[in-house]
C-alpha cells in the first residue's frame, strides 16, 4: 500500500527509503499559525503583532512574506533592554482552545502538523534593526545573552503548550542567520551566543517525539556540525551558494536535504529552453536522489509579483512524475 505524504515524508526524515520522493508537488506539511510568535508569512497582508511586540508586515510584492515593519526600532539601546522589551502577558489564555481551532485546519492524516520557532537571531533583528544588532552582538554580547534569556523563558513555554496540546510531527527551527553568501557572524559566535538557545528548543521538541526541520536560508554550511549535533533530521532551503554536492557526499546519509535547486539564478527566469531544464533536472536528480534523504524542489520561474502563468512549471511536473517520483521502485 502507498503511504500518505505525510508517512511518506516522515521516513524520509528518519533516513529510510521512500514509496516516492517526496516533492512540492504532492503537499506533506503544513505549519500551524500561532499569534504570539514570529510569522513566516502573512497571506491577508495585514499587520501582525507578534508577543515581543514587533509589527511584521506583508505585500504581493515580497510574496507576501512576513518582514519586520519599517523603522520600527523596540530595542534602541541593548543595554537599556530591560526598559525597553515588553513581552505579552498570556496570563488565561485558553491554549487547548486555541490550539484546537488550529489542528482542525489540518488534514492529520495526510499532512504532518508542525510548528515553528527558535528565531533568536531574526528577533534581535525585529527588535533592534539588523546594524544595531550586530553592533551589540560585537560590543555587548553578554547583554544580548541576556535579553535572549529572557525572550528565551516565553518563547520556550509557548512552544512547550504546542507541544502539549499539538504533539505534532515535525519541529522547524527557524532562523535565517546567513546571507546568500555568506554567514551573517562566526562559528565562534554562534557557539556562544545562538546554539544554546536553538539546543533548548530541539531538546524540547525531541522529547516530544518531533522531527527537527531546519529552516536556514543562505551559506550556512558552517553550522552543520552543531545541527546534527544537537538532532537536526533536514534542511531547507539548502541553496546552491553550499557545497551542495559535498554536503550530500559527506552528510547523505545522516541529513535529508530539501533543495540544492538553483531556484534564484537561470531557472528563475524566462531566457532558457525545456530541453536545458530537463538536462539542469536529470543532473540534479542524479546527484541527490541516490541513497534517499531527498526532496525534490527543483522549480523553473519566473516567480513572484506580475509573473503571470508559468509554463515551466508543468515541464518540472512532468519531469517529476515521469522521471523522479517512483526513482527508488
Amino acid at each position: 500500500m502507498t503511504l500518505t505524504p505525510k508517512e511518506n515524508y516522515l521516513r524520509t526524515l528518519r533516513g529510510e527509503i521512500p514509496d516516492f520522493v517526496p516533492s512540492l508537488f504532492h503537499p506533506h506539511m503544513m505549519p500551524i499559525r500561532e499569534e504570539l510568535l514570529t510569522p513566516s508569512s502573512l497571506p491577508d497582508g495585514k499587520p501582525f503583532v507578534t508577543g515581543l511586540g514587533v509589527t511584521y508586515v506583508g505585500s504581493e510584492e515580497l510574496n507576501f512574506g512576513a518582514m519586520p515593519a519599517p523603522n520600527i526600532i523596540i530595542v534602541d539601546d541593548i543595554l537599556k533592554w530591560r526598559d525597553r522589551l515588553k513581552i505579552r502577558d498570556v496570563t488565561g489564555r485558553d491554549w487547548e482552545g486555541y490550539y484546537k481551532k488550529e489542528e482542525e485546519k489540518i488534514d492529520r492524516e495526510n499532512l504532518c502538523l508542525a510548528v515553528d520557532g527558535g528565531d533568536y537571531f531574526l528577533i534581535l533583528v525585529s527588535l533592534m534593526g539588523f546594524e544595531n544588532a550586530m553592533f551589540a552582538i560585537s560590543e555587548e554580547p553578554e547583554e544580548v545573552i541576556a535579553m535572549l534569556t529572557e525572550i528565551s523563558k516565553f518563547l520556550l513555554m509557548v512552544t512547550e503548550k504546542q507541544m502539549q496540546h499539538l504533539r505534532p510531527d515535525v519541529y522547524i527551527l527557524m532562523d535565517d542567520d546567513s546571507a546568500y553568501t555568506a554567514p551573517f557572524f562566526s562559528l565562534k559566535t554562534y557557539r556562544e551566543i545562538f546554539k544554546p538557545f536553538h539546543k533548548l528548543h530541539i531538546e524540547l521538541a525531541l522529547k516530544y517525539g518531533c522531527m527537527i526541520l531546519r529552516h536556514d536560508c543562505g551559506k550556512s554550511d558552517q553550522f552543520l556540525e552543531d545541527w546534527l549535533e544537537m538532532g537536526v533530521n533536514s534542511w531547507h532551503p539548502f541553496q546552491v551558494t553550499n557545497d551542495c554536492k559535498g554536503i550530500k557526499q559527506k552528510y547523505g546519509d545522516r541529513l535529508t536535504l530539501e533543495g540544492g535547486w538553483d531556484n534564484q539564478g537561470k531557472w528563475n527566469g524566462v531566457d532558457y529552453s525545456d530541453d536545458e531544464l530537463i538536462a539542469a533536472m536529470e543532473e540534479y536528480t542524479a546527484i541527490f536522489a541516490p541513497g534517499g534523504r531527498f526532496v525534490f524542489s527543483a522549480t523553473a520561474g519566473p516567480f513572484g509579483a506580475g509573473a503571470g502563468p508559468n509554463p515551466k512549471s508543468e515541464v518540472v511536473r512532468k519531469f517529476y512524475e515521469e522521471k523522479v517520483k517512483y526513482y527508488y521502485k
